[in-house]
């Protein structure tokens, strides 16, 4: 296992979930698209990366107090100048437990969701499905064993009811499948790789166009540590 892995794991590992920076840090080494981001503490560094990056960009409060940034008000989307940023950058780092901001690109396209779990019978489990906050309502999600093949993708696709938000329809491009083929092996692959350590992971959203797919948000839950 890749060092850079493993300690991202370890400083995860007592907390019971990973920070989306070292979540990502794991995606990035393990080769599923992530988007370029920066973690910074200081109003002078947050300015210069959003340049760097190129605005527009998300801001995102990094703490270890909490686990759904969404529910704070811990992300702000759509920055556009050093003046939004920094009144962005103001307001959370008063959130608790505040270590640092995420500045990371602006990703568009459909939103899918990416997750895996591991079964007690089957072992990994790697879910695909529309992401967002419509995961929540329709719940419609296809399920593989890991690690995946090429031609698990168009089956798992082909089984969402809502697989022409993928495909095309009336218009709207399909994504690039495979961009999200790609991307959906290399996760499945670091699953196998970190499956004893972890419970499950939540890739959402995944933002796909006709050109690429991108994990804007991770989070890996962590497995509880035996007692001895």
């Amino acid at each position: 296992m890749n060092q850079e892995i493993i300690e991202c794991r370890e400083k995860a590992q007592h907390r019971g979930w990973m920070m989306e920076p070292e979540a990502k840090e794991i995606l990035r080494l393990s080769g599923c698209p992530v988007p370029r981001f920066a973690v910074i503490s200081a109003r002078d560094d947050a300015v210069q990366a959003a340049r760097d990056i190129g605005y527009p960009v998300v801001v995102k409060v990094v703490s270890p107090a909490i686990i759904h940034k969404s529910d704070v008000g811990g992300v702000v989307v759509g920055i556009n100048s050093d003046d939004e940023l920094l009144s962005a950058f103001h307001r959370l780092s008063e959130l608790p437990g505040c270590e640092g901001i995420l500045v990371e690109e602006s990703c568009r396209g459909t939103e899918l969701i990416i997750g895996a779990v591991i079964d007690n019978q089957f072992g990994p489990m790697i879910m695909l499905g529309i992401g967002g906050i419509a995961v929540e309502i329709y719940n419609d999600v296809a399920l593989r064993m890991a690690p995946l093949s090429e031609g698990d993708v168009p089956r798992m696709i082909d089984s969402l009811k809502a697989r022409d938000f993928i495909r095309g329809f009336r218009g709207r491009k399909p994504i690039n499948l495979q961009s999200l083929t790609s991307c959906l092996i290399s996760f499945s692959r670091l699953i196998i790789e970190i499956e004893p350590f972890i419970e499950s992971a939540d890739l959402n959203p995944v933002f796909c166009t006709e050109d690429t797919c991108t994990i804007a948000d991770a989070r890996f839950i962590m497995k509880k540590a035996e007692k001895s």
